[in-house]
């Protein structure tokens, strides 16, 4: 060990001592990495030796939970989360000039892939110049937004910005971005990511080790900062076998997604393994792996083999990097090669799955581990609409459920029942990069075009690959004719549906929606399907293959003959020269930005106002009211929505205030970057149910002095200028879905100062912390109903006033003014989170540590 930890100062003999470290050792790939990178950064005052030693005894430190430090190889950052973080950067750089620093120190330290992945959202759908035409309309309502990261890309070194229109963020890493291994100055070293979106895991198919955060997490490493973390368990899964004809990628992922879920991966990578790896192209593998948040792990790791070495050539990486990337893995004991006898790794516990067990299914209607097998796809469905209104229910009253709505479009009669669809959308990023159910999905267009089979005018259909790859190969085999015969043209290169920009059905269809009460249903290729996401009119919303979007049918075989590497290089050649809209943005050369206080998608935040050197150290939280009670399962989506801006909620009245028509709202995601706008809205989901309101939908809440029913934002503001502290009561899973830094973001502006819950997502855990909210944990088998608690209290959380007093998951007791009091369990859970919440939040600590090292 010491001859390591010698070695762990020399860069070049570092990677051989990984080789040296763990040929002895049973470790899971993606563990090595984490060691890879400990020790090649191993300093002794970031990360030390003794981090080295808690990961090469993994398999002793990891049930301990330990923490670990981890210096990723490169942030990603999405248009939509990527907005914010230019913001903060902007604003750090003033707070770094008002506080006597450099200013020019805000910058990157760790390179930054920022995507434009510019969620288009859906108006013109069904026409042969969908995407020309969309791409306008965004410009046109995105142009200050866009203007703002071109002038990001240049005011900031080390950030490598891709322009509007080039695909969905994850795909571009896919085929484009992901380097597998870096070769910096002659220095080679595994690639690893972290992203501002939870589906960043989609990498992990490619065997780089990558996995969202949140927006302040990922500046903080982009300005130097190592991830603190705490050491993974790794859950082995098996594959064996190989998946019948007909079944696809996504039926596998949706079957491995209930698996997982069902065992429990929360917190835990997944590592997949065994013979049936083989038989999965790299484009099932990364369709598995950009589920992982669905099935709750941090990471889905597929370790690099000759597949992965395939489909770099495929994508157009030379073969001089292919050859490098193959020397330099080998060499560290880091590629597997399924010609070689296997050594079995040691793993914190085993799953395996037959894959021609594997069946055709579905995912719905509310929540993507929902399987539901297609051959039981009927009876699910009367069940849901007789079950209570659930995760699986929508009490539906039996003589109901046989209701015929008549309406009229287009001057043709037409009629709507419960269960009809009314959005079909081939999207997001799980599928759109996978050609073989692409392909399969074009085919079965083709067989129905030939049988004279058409889609019904009202139906909202869409077609939004994951990159410009995909129509290469789509026009090139002949197919897109049958796709666009049916409805599904070209809509952009985007997030769409699966992130709510379906755009708006036709007033008619709505109308008989809404005046006929009925269950409308949406069936999209995305890996989301929480009520009030995908549009606000269809409550039933399920996960499909492409194939299954088009028809439940068959899938083909061509795809060898149409996905071509030049098709990729072709692509991504283009990426450097932008686009003529692009490129014709005009910005400032200035390193400092231009506040503009008229902006309604740029302003500048409040969160540096009034700071000085000095940390301000741990709040109290006394006699505060409970803004919001909730049940399990409560999204970010519920807490921070991304779609549109409903007409009657406090961000329309703030926007209509400024002059901005309806027409030109725009979406939530799009105006990330003004802080007025997204205070008003979180918790402005028209699907959230706040227990105070009795079970009724809707952003909605009680201010208790008062008993008044106000919006969530109005009655925050009212506790604010009141000079209260508000609290939020949750039940299990908060905050899951998106890793969305406004879920955190919004309600420290709204004066939230802690959130007790039963469980935490990983992602929004942190993401409180980054922004100085407390969060806690119900004791095991306690929670607001076993404890009797009606959200009426007042709350006093008893925290020592010094910092050196706290430690991670510590005990704490939570006081009511009615005389109840209970413990929870405290969820800063390292010593470095406490840092950031005595400097109350993560951008304060890294501008005072920046300022204190240069004096």
């Amino acid at each position: 060990m010491q001859q390591l930890l010698f070695l762990g100062f020399n860069p070049v003999a570092m990677v051989v001592g990984v080789a040296t470290v763990v040929d002895g050792y049973k470790l899971p790939y993606s563990i090595r990495i984490l060691l890879e990178s400990a020790i090649r950064n191993c300093d002794e005052f970031q990360v030390k030796s003794n981090d080295v030693e808690k990961i090469i005894d993994w398999q002793n430190t990891a049930p301990k939970l330990v923490e670990i430090p981890f210096k990723p190889a490169r942030v990603l950052l999405q248009d939509f989360t990527g907005v914010p973080a230019v913001v903060d950067l902007a604003c750090m750089r003033d707070a770094m000039n008002n506080l006597g620093g450099d200013s020019s120190k805000i910058n990157p330290l760790v390179p930054v892939d920022l995507v434009i992945d510019h969620s288009v959202q859906v108006d013109v759908a069904r026409s042969e110049n969908a995407v020309q035409s969309n791409m306008e309309l965004e410009f046109q309502r995105n142009k200050e937004r866009f203007a703002f990261l071109k002038w990001g890309s240049n005011a900031f070194d080390n950030m490598l910005v891709v322009p509007p229109g080039s695909g969905i963020v994850h795909q571009v890493n896919l085929e484009y971005l992901g380097r597998v291994v870096f070769n910096t100055n002659g220095l080679l070293y595994p690639d690893s990511v972290v992203g501002t979106d939870s589906h960043t895991t989609m990498i992990d198919g490619l065997g780089v080790a990558g996995w969202g955060v949140g927006g302040i997490e990922a500046e903080a490493t982009m300005l130097g900062q190592p991830m603190s973390m705490v050491l993974p368990g790794v859950v082995g899964f098996k594959l064996s076998g190989k998946l019948r004809n007909g079944v696809t990628a996504t039926d596998l992922v949706l079957t491995v997604t209930q698996m997982l879920r069902r065992h429990g991966v929360v917190g835990k990578f997944v590592e997949f393994y065994g013979e049936g790896m083989s038989e999965l192209s790299l484009a099932d593998r990364a369709t598995i792996a950009n589920m992982s948040p669905e099935y709750g792990a941090t990471m889905g790791f597929f370790p690099v083999d000759h597949v992965t070495l395939q489909y770099l050539r495929l994508t157009g990486r030379s073969d001089e990097t292919v050859a490098m990337i193959e020397s330099y893995l080998r060499a560290n004991k880091m590629f597997v090669d399924y010609t070689e006898p296997q050594t079995e790794r040691v793993y914190s516990a085993y799953l395996e799955l037959q894959l021609e067990e594997v069946e055709p299914c579905i995912s719905g209607p509310k929540r993507p581990h929902d399987r539901v097998p297609l051959k039981e796809m009927k009876s699910d469905w009367h069940s849901c609409l007789d079950s209570r209104v659930g995760f699986k229910g929508f009490a539906v009253p039996k003589e109901a459920q046989s209701k015929v709505a008549e309406f009229d479009y287009l001057g043709t009669s037409a009629q709507l029942r419960h269960g009809d669809v009314v959005i079909a959308a081939i999207t997001s990023c799980t599928n759109t990069s996978n050609p073989s159910v692409m392909l399969g999905a074009a085919l079965v267009a083709k067989k129905a075009c030939e049988l004279g089979l058409e889609v019904k005018p009202w139906i909202k259909t869409s077609l939004a690959p994951g990159s410009g790859v995909v129509t290469k190969y789509l026009q090139k085999s002949g197919l897109q004719k049958y796709l666009n015969q049916l409805g599904f043209h070209i809509v952009g290169y985007g997030c769409t549906t699966c992130i709510g920009n379906s755009g708006d059905i036709h007033e008619a269809v709505a109308a008989a929606i809404t005046e006929n009460d009925l269950v409308a249903a949406a069936v999209l290729s995305g890996n989301r399907n929480f009520e009030g996401r995908v549009h606000p009119l269809t409550r039933a919303n399920y996960l499909a293959s492409p194939p299954l979007v088009v028809a439940y049918a068959l899938a083909g075989t061509v795809v060898q003959s149409n996905v071509l590497p030049d098709m990729f290089k072709a692509t991504y050649q283009a990426i450097t020269k932008g686009n003529p809209m692009w490129n014709d943005l005009s910005v400032s050369a200035q390193s400092l930005y231009a506040w503009e206080p008229t902006s309604t998608y740029i302003h500048e935040p409040p969160y540096f106002k009034g700071m000085t050197m000095s940390p301000p150290g741990p709040y109290c939280v006394k006699d505060a009211y409970c803004l919001l009670s909730f049940g399990d399962s409560i999204t970010t989506d519920h807490i921070s929505p991304a779609g549109s801006i409903h007409k009657d909620s406090p961000a329309a009245r703030y926007l209509m205030e400024r002059g901005v028509d309806r027409r030109d709202f725009n979406s939530y995601g799009s105006r990330r970057g003004n802080d007025e706008v997204m205070a008003r809205g979180t918790f402005a989901n028209i699907r959230i149910v706040n227990k105070f309101l009795g079970g009724e939908v809707g952003p909605k809440t009680i201010h208790i002095p008062s008993a008044e029913k106000l919006s969530v934002f109005d009655a925050a503001m009212r506790y604010k200028s009141e000079g209260q502290d508000t609290i939020i009561l949750a039940g299990a899973e908060y905050g899951s879905g998106s890793s969305r830094d406004w879920a955190a973001k919004g309600p420290m502006l709204l004066g939230v100062k802690a959130v007790i819950a039963k469980s935490f997502e990983r992602i929004h855990r942190s993401n409180l912390v980054g922004m100085g909210i407390i969060p806690m944990c119900f004791k095991t088998g306690e929670d607001t109903e076993t404890l009797g608690l009606t959200g009426h209290e007042r709350y006093t959380i008893d925290l020592p006033s010094s910092i050196s007093e706290i430690r991670p998951g510590q005990d704490v007791k939570v006081t009511t003014d009615n005389g109840k009091s209970f413990t929870c369990t405290l969820r800063f859970d390292t010593e470095v989170e406490l840092e950031y919440f005595n400097h109350g939040g993560i951008l304060q600590y890294v501008i005072r540590n920046l300022i204190g090292s240069n004096q």
